[in-house]
Parts: structure tokens; C-alpha cells; sequence
């Protein structure tokens, strides 16, 4: 979009929210680059220069807008719905993949070149991974400045710093502030010692009850839990563990984390960000399943419908398997079991969370005979946890989608709704589709729908995650939930 001018200019002029993090406005007069709403009396055009990302706002020697704080907007929508490597990119650089593993470790999960990955994100988006990671990194550090009490140091190498003159430099650039000022200007919240409180932006609308209502009545024993208004869970990080808080709120869902390795927060945001689908942008996909007469009813009653996602691939695709052919509760139960065996204890246990759910390696050479499965389950299972901990099936935010579509199909055990529901919540397809699903034929079936699924879902192209999960939510409305 930001390649359409007049477009965003509009937009600026109309300091519209619904834009927020799909562009970046820069000011060459003032020096600084702001969201599209930004408050602030709208630049001349002469003056404005638009962006896709901060990253190469910075690259431009732009600061960010201490009014508007375009670093605190929603991300945008485009990264989750583009299967491209620039697309698989943007999510691995969010997950912290170049601070754990350099530029080459990143183009090596992408099977290209480090120069390819350096031109295809250059073109994309401005701005090279170093660059892009170099964003993200500052915004870590702004967020531990303004909500701990770790000491600048801390926070540097913390954030992915190499050092601390680079920290200093980074944020005086970015922000156009020390660390000192910044955290002289912070709010006191409510978080305790050892935890750290963010507010996690979204575009309006949000159907808050039927996202967290989903995730709610799915909750396994022992690594989520859910009270009827937060939600809170168990997180494998690539540093260590943590337990996060999630609560609805009035334009934000307020994030409590509580970290062992504070490395880890841009991998625990933006994992919580893909479990909550919070970057999707409602609007769109409303405009485009409203042409439905089945589901227009359901968005003009429901808006802001999202696909819950999953904050680790390994754990989705496990409980796809022992999901199959059985109800919610069934599965849920399965799976309590698969963590009390298997699953490793929390070094600090919190209320009726406890564990971590077991990781592929485990799984792959447990007997699992003594959680109930059949044994062409317990097959399928271990088929598919080898296949993870080999590195033949990937099902991070950085796969390919249809590569790891056709991997999980050639796996004893998986057919096409398993395949479609890991690509549905682990990979965040937007277009992913169960046309077999039995929710899917009787939400449509109560509708007075003859059509078959496939056919129905054609026309709701690319969003037809977001269709059958209207689908879903219809099922929860008839039964009063």
C-alpha cells in the first residue's frame, strides 16, 4: 500500500486508526516518522515520504514520533497473510530468529543466499534483515526501559545488543531519547517484581468472547487456564519458560509475562500477537465475507471474528493428531494426559499452571500406550514428532506453508483435515480450509445450505479460515456460549 501515494495521504489526512502499522509516514521536515492517525497537524505533501515498516523509516535517519509512538501500532496484516520468503521472513525476524542465529542461520531457514534474503527484503521492504532485526531489538529495549527494573546493561544485552554503546546509540537514534529519559517518563502499573505488563495493540473490531471462548474450551490442565475473562498458559521460549496473562481490554489485550530469561520477550510478544491473530485486519475480511448471505449475518452480529493461532507449532500439530475423529472435550483430555506424562515441570509453579507441553524430541520415543490412544494413533504421533525433531516437517512461523501441507501428507496417520488445521492455527493460512470438518456441514446444514463446503468457501478467497471459523463461532451462538 504505501506505494499508492494519494492513497496514504488520504489516509493521513483522515488520521485513520484501521491503517495503523500497514505504513509508515515519514516527515523530512520534522525528521520523523509516525503511524497513519497520528494526531499531529497533517505534513504538506512535499514533506511526506511513506514507508512499509519502521525499519526502513530508520534507514532513512527518521526518528520515531514521541506523540503518536508509531512503534507501539498493531503489526501489519500483510506479513501473516504472505506464504512468500519475504513473508516467512518478517515472522521468523519478529520471533528474534537473527538475534539466536545470525543473518545466515536466517537465510539457512530459508534456503537462500544471505545476499538473495538481503536483496528480496530490501526490495520488499526498505530495509535489509539487519536492519529489520535492529527495529525490533530497540522496541525489545524501549519496552524493558519502561516496564522493569533491570539496569541498562541488563536491558542491552537482553534486547539482542552486542554491546552497550550500540544499545545507547540505537535508542538516542530511534527515539530521539536516552534510556535515562525514557524511563524517567514511565507509568506505573500493576505488575510485581519479575513480571513485565505491555498492552498488545489490535485493530478494532475484536470479538474478544468468541476468540478467548475458543481458546478457553480448548485449555489443557496443566499448561493454560482459563477463568472466564483471562487466559494464561505455559510458554516454551528459546532461552527458557514463562508463564503469560491475557486479558481483553478496551483497544489493547493487557499482557502480563513473567519471563526466566528476559531474552526472550519479542519471541513471547509475538507469539502471544499469532495466538491471537491480533495483526489480522478485520475490516477487509468482514467486507469480503459479507458478500455471503450466510455469513453476513454472523459478521454484522460478530465483528472482528479472528483465527486463533498457536504460540508453538510442535504443540498444535500434536493435538491436531489426537483431535482427530473426536469431540473438543475428548482431545482436551488426551492431551492433560500426554502433559502429565511427558511434559516438563515448571522450575516455579503458578496456581493450577505447571508444566510445559513435551517437545517433539521426547514425544518421538515415548510409549504413549498409557494416555488411551489407539495405537495407529500413538503411530501417527511418533511418525509426526520424528519427522519435527529431524527437521522433515516444519511447522514454525518461518515455514512454507504448502511445503509443510505435502510433508504432513505423506506422514501414516494424516490426512487432509489434519494437514488443513495445523496449516489453519500453527501456520497462520488465512485461506486454509476443512471442507470435511463435521462444525463446517453442520453450521452450514442449520443454515439451509445445500451446497457442498468447497464449493460454498470459493467465493471467500483468500479469507477462507475466517469464513469457517464464522462457522464455528455460529455453532456457539445456537447453542447459547
Amino acid at each position: 500500500m504505501f506505494n499508492n501515494f494519494d492513497r496514504c495521504y488520504q489516509v493521513i489526512r483522515a488520521q485513520d486508526a484501521r491503517f495503523d502499522g500497514m505504513f509508515i509516514t515519514g516527515v523530512t521536515s520534522t525528521g520523523i516518522y509516525c503511524r497513519p492517525s497520528c494526531p499531529a497537524l497533517t505534513p504538506k505533501r512535499r514533506n511526506v515520504v511513506f514507508f512499509p515498516g519502521a525499519a526502513a523509516a530508520q534507514s532513512h535517519g527518521l526518528r520515531a514520533c514521541k506523540r503518536c509512538r508509531p512503534d507501539a501500532a498493531p503489526g501489519s496484516p500483510e506479513w501473516d497473510l504472505r506464504a512468500d520468503v519475504a513473508g516467512r521472513a518478517m515472522r521468523l525476524i519478529a520471533d528474534g530468529a537473527v538475534d539466536r542465529e545470525g543473518v545466515r542461520g536466517l537465510a539457512k531457514r530459508l534456503h537462500l543466499s544471505e545476499r538473495h534474503l538481503h536483496r528480496t527484503l530490501a526490495e520488499e521492504l526498505g530495509a535489509g534483515p539487519q536492519a529489520l532485526a535492529r527495529a525490533h531489538r530497540t522496541q525489545a529495549a524501549r519496552t524493558l526501559i519502561e516496564t522493569t527494573d533491570l539496569t541498562f546493561s541488563e536491558i542491552a544485552f537482553a534486547s539482542g545488543f552486542a554491546s552497550i554503546r550500540q544499545f545507547n546509540d540505537s535508542v538516542r537514534t530511534v527515539f530521539g531519547s536516552t534510556p535515562t529519559q525514557l524511563r524517567a517518563g514511565r507509568k506505573t502499573g500493576t505488575a510485581r517484581p519479575g513480571e513485565i505488563e505491555l498492552r498488545l495493540p489490535y485493530r478494532a473490531p475484536l470479538a474478544t468472547a468468541a476468540l478467548f471462548g475458543f481458546l478457553g474450551t480448548r485449555a489443557v490442565a496443566a499448561i493454560e487456564h482459563y477463568d472466564g475473562t483471562t487466559y494464561r498458559r505455559t510458554l516454551d521460549l528459546p532461552h527458557s519458560h514463562a508463564i503469560v496473562s491475557l486479558t481483553p481490554n478496551e483497544g489493547h489485550i493487557h499482557c502480563l509475562l513473567r519471563l526466566d530469561d528476559v531474552r526472550d520477550l519479542s519471541a513471547a510478544v509475538q507469539r502471544c500477537r499469532r495466538l491471537l491473530d491480533l495483526d489480522a485486519d478485520p475490516v477487509a475480511i468482514g467486507d469480503a465475507l459479507s458478500g455471503d448471505p450466510v455469513l453476513a449475518p454472523l459478521v454484522r452480529r460478530l465483528p472482528g471474528v479472528r483465527v486463533p493461532g498457536a504460540v508453538d507449532g510442535t504443540e498444535l500439530a500434536v493435538r491436531a493428531v489426537l483431535g482427530q475423529q473426536i469431540s473438543v472435550a475428548g482431545a482436551r483430555t488426551f492431551a492433560a494426559r500426554l502433559v502429565a506424562a511427558f511434559g516438563k515441570p515448571l522450575t516455579c509453579e503458578d496456581g493450577q499452571l505447571t508444566r510445559l507441553f513435551p517437545t517433539a524430541e521426547v514425544l518421538a520415543d515415548a510409549d504413549l500406550a498409557g494416555i488411551g490412544v489407539t495405537r495407529a494413533r500413538a503411530n501417527a504421533l511418533r511418525s509426526l514428532t520424528h519427522a519435527i525433531a529431524a527437521g522433515d516437517v516444519m511447522v514454525d512461523a518461518g515455514a512454507d506453508r504448502e511445503e509443510t501441507r505435502a510433508a504432513l501428507l505423506e506422514l501414516p496417520g494424516i490426512g487432509p483435515w489434519t494437514a488443513s488445521y495445523v496449516a489453519l492455527r500453527a501456520l497462520g493460512d488465512p485461506d486454509a480450509f476443512m471442507p470435511t470438518d463435521l462444525g463446517v456441514k453442520r453450521a452450514l446444514a442449520a443454515a439451509g445450505v445445500d451446497d457442498e463446503p468447497q464449493t460454498r468457501a470459493r467465493k471467500w478467497r483468500p479469507w477462507r479460515a475466517y469464513g469457517q471459523q464464522y462457522l464455528w463461532t455460529s455453532l456457539d451462538l445456537q447453542e447459547g456460549r
